[in-house]
Parts: structure tokens; sequence; C-alpha cells
């Protein structure tokens, strides 16, 4: 097994009209045997800006420190939000600096410019190398299945609560055919005036 499934993860962002959407599973397991049903795997940087980090947990929560505090150093020097395309880039040097001894994490950037509210979503791989698209991104041990629902299931520009009945069922119906990950759900949308956040109840086996 490789080190990037030890722990087990389903991550998904999508863009919709005006809005954006990142989902995860909360499963933190030892390989098939299951820890905690209520691990954070989605950190908000800033009021438009996420990160979701599906990999090895131990590193997803030290990248995550070390982004929110390269992320405030830059808004105390700046005085300003960090847009999401300058924050993918931050992210991809933090990783590509320690490409011999990487982290073992493959993160996933998802907000609104904080100018003009346009709808941004990229990922990459462990060394920092990234993928901006204009559909979805997905990330963990269930891809396969993520990208099969996703592009079943999604239509560009989704209002935000038909973005939310997408991400959800994708994200789902993902997780029900990975062992690996599941056992609930969390979902953010992220519009131009507020950020809405629910919990979605899944399979428990």
């Amino acid at each position: 097994m490789s080190i990037m499934e030890y722990n087990g993860a389903a991550i998904v962002a999508m863009i919709g009209k005006d809005c954006v959407a990142i989902a995860a599973d909360k499963r933190l397991g030892v390989q098939a045997q299951t820890v905690s049903f209520n691990f954070k795997k989605i950190f908000q940087m800033n009021d438009k800006l996420f990160v979701g980090l599906p990999g090895l947990a131990t590193d997803v929560q030290t990248v995550a420190n070390k982004l929110k505090f390269s992320l405030n150093m830059y808004q105390l020097r700046e005085n300003r939000q960090m847009k999401p395309r300058t924050f993918m880039h931050m992210v991809s040097n933090t990783l590509y600096t320690r490409r011999f001894g990487p982290y073992f994490v493959e993160p996933i950037v998802a907000g609104l410019d904080p100018l003009t509210n346009e709808p941004y979503i990229a990922t990459m791989d462990l060394i920092g190398c990234p993928m901006e698209t204009k559909d979805f991104v997905v990330g963990g041990t269930c891809t396969e299945q993520l990208y099969g629902m996703c592009e079943s299931l999604w239509n560009p520009d989704l209002e935000p609560d038909d973005l939310f009945e997408t991400i959800s069922q994708s994200l789902l119906n993902a997780v029900d055919r990975d062992a690996l990950s599941g056992w609930g759900a969390v979902v953010h949308i992220i519009e131009k005036d507020k950020v809405t956040t629910r919990d979605l109840k899944a399979r428990m086996d």
C-alpha cells in the first residue's frame, strides 16, 4: 500500500456560477482500521479561500499549519487578502522546497478572487506540480470513482444549491465504493457574501 493511502481520504472541489464548493470525507484510518470519523481535512485560510489536504494525516496537520502561517505573514505584509491563484503558487513552492523528502499530501485549493469573486480551483501532486481547471478536481484514495461521478453529474454554471447537491452526491456515491474513505462528509459552499458549511451523514461501515 502507498503511504498516500495509509489514512484514507476523499476530497473534491467544484466550480459553479459565481460560487465554488469543496467537500471531504471525515474518516481517519490506519489502513483498514477506522480510528476516527471526525478528522479535519479541509482548512479555511481566509474569508473565501479553502485548502483540502488528502494524504498522510500527520503531514496534513503540519502542512495546514505551515500554510496558515505563510498566508498570515503575507496578509500582514501586504495588508490585503491573498488571491486563490497566489495561494496555489505559495502551496506549490512550499511543497517543492521539500521535494527530496516530500510532505505526503496532494493539496486541493478552492476559493473566490477577493476582488472579482471569480471562482478558482486547482490541485497539485506531492512535489507541487499544479493543475488548474474550470470544472472539478479530486484527490484521495478514491479518485477514479470521484472522476466518474463528477463527470456524470457536473454541469457548467450550477447555482449554489445545485452545486451543493451535485458535489454531495458525487462524494457520497464515490466513497461508497472505497473502503478507505467515507464515514460522513463535510461540504463548504463559498459565495461572494457568505460561506455555507454542511455536514452529511454517510454509511458507517
